[in-house]
């Protein structure tokens, strides 16, 4: 599939300014966060690739230039429209098999923490990034990794917001700065304890090694080689309960992805354990409410969404777990008589839900479409914490590899042609 842009765009010339123009292709399009990485995802198509060969290596790059809401060891969700059927990904990881209940009661804490080893679980993004490739790429899986590999060689100009949250993470550093693993962290993004000012040009020698020993050997280098052994051996010299076995026993997940009406469209998200549940709660909660009857950006308006909201983050925080130890009974969120008695529970004021709203996460999302009609939803989180982002803050020396958090669970929402 080509896609020919309207300018090319080289690493050199692109400057970030406050304002964003999108970069365009014909007969395909890719859309994130980062135009670097939408633009990495645009090569893939000019190069003959498909949507899910975009996805991938926007994916990828994002890695690069947005690494403090995602990294290489985040997990990932996808939802991918073949143009005939929807397929669902979970490329989440599970927790470390020594992280039992009373592994955390020993630690004498009631909650997982945010940093640290304790936080970190199996990273899912690598192996998802090659099974979504393999049942549905077109070019060869090394290529997908050239334009991030060349951003982490060569270096990019950093943008405004990913400046921002990087030097609020420096500024926060010094809370956690006792917990030993995160030495990795401040070694690998900071340059002299100083994150890169936006326009900064920054390159990251490790990670582009990484890259490059994913491209050549695959996801069995991060889950059973050379990286594995790196991350466990780190794990063993600084507290941490992440084994061989566990990085090993790593899989992805291809699921059947639910849905609700809203208004006469189909709304696909990916069942517990993502938190796709709660986009399917709130929109049928909504579906039965006038939302029209108020101008779209009125406080009205908003008031009613967010209460919606509120109320299906309550239930998934009450119920959403890992589905093959906590099974969870999709059906009873979404059925008739629930929703309604949800619905009746909003008034004119806001009202705090019975369980408390999540802590505010860090993730990304990108989507890609091409010609033949494939599209693709994806998102890819380290779930960036309340003190550094970054996900857990353990960050393995020499390679990049930033670890997600136990609360990454998000969902891909994608909405099919009918």
């Amino acid at each position: 599939m080509s896609g020919d842009f309207t300018e090319n765009l080289g690493l050199d010339s692109y400057r970030y300014s406050s304002h964003r123009m999108p970069v365009m292709a014909r007969r395909g399009v890719v859309a994130t966060g980062e135009p670097l990485a939408a633009q990495a995802g645009l090569r893939v198509l000019q190069d003959g690739g498909n949507a899910v060969d975009a996805a991938v290596a926007a994916a990828i790059a994002l890695t690069v230039t947005e690494p403090v809401s995602n990294g290489l060891g985040s997990d990932a969700f996808a939802l991918v429209w073949d143009g005939a059927k929807l397929h669902g990904l979970n490329g989440s990881g599970r927790a470390c098999a020594a992280h039992t209940p009373e592994f955390f009661q020993q630690l004498g804490v009631s909650e997982i923490p945010m940093c640290g080893w304790p936080a970190v679980t199996v990273p899912g993004a690598v192996a998802a990034w090659q099974d979504l490739h393999a049942r549905f790429g077109r070019l060869p899986l090394g290529a997908l990794f050239r334009p991030a590999i060349e951003y982490a060689e060569q270096g990019f100009p950093v943008s405004p917001l990913t400046a921002a949250r990087w030097a609020s993470s420096v500024r926060n550093y010094p809370l956690v700065s006792g917990v030993t693993e995160l030495k990795g962290w401040w070694d690998t993004f900071t340059r002299g304890g100083k994150s890169p000012a936006a326009g900064e040009l920054w390159s990251s020698p490790d990670t582009a090694r990484t890259l490059r020993t994913l491209s050549e050997a695959g996801a069995d280098a991060f889950y059973r080689g050379e990286l594995a052994r790196k991350l466990v051996e780190f794990a063993e010299r600084t507290g941490g309960r992440i084994t061989l076995a566990d990085l090993a026993a790593h899989t992805s997940t291809w699921v059947d992805p639910i849905s609700v009406a809203y208004h006469g469209h189909e709304i696909w998200e990916l069942p517990p354990n993502s938190n796709g549940i709660v986009a399917l709660s709130a929109l049928a909660i909504l579906d039965g409410l006038d939302v029209a009857r108020y101008p779209r950006e009125s406080a009205d308006a908003y008031h009613l969404q967010i209460e919606a909201m509120k109320l299906a983050f309550a239930d998934a925080q009450g119920v959403v777990a890992d589905p093959q130890h906590v099974p969870v009974s999709i059906e009873a969120l979404l059925e008739a008589e629930h929703v309604s008695a949800r619905r009746a529970q909003i008034g004119d004021r806001a009202a705090i839900p019975r369980a408390a709203a999540p802590s505010r996460g860090g993730t990304v999302y990108v989507c890609a479409a091409d010609a033949d009609g494939m599209m693709v939803s994806f998102i890819q989180s380290n779930y960036s914490g309340p003190l550094l982002g970054f996900g857990s803050g353990v960050v393995v020396p020499g390679t990049g590899i930033a670890v997600a958090t136990e609360p990454a669970t998000f969902a891909a929402c994608i909405t099919p042609p009918s």
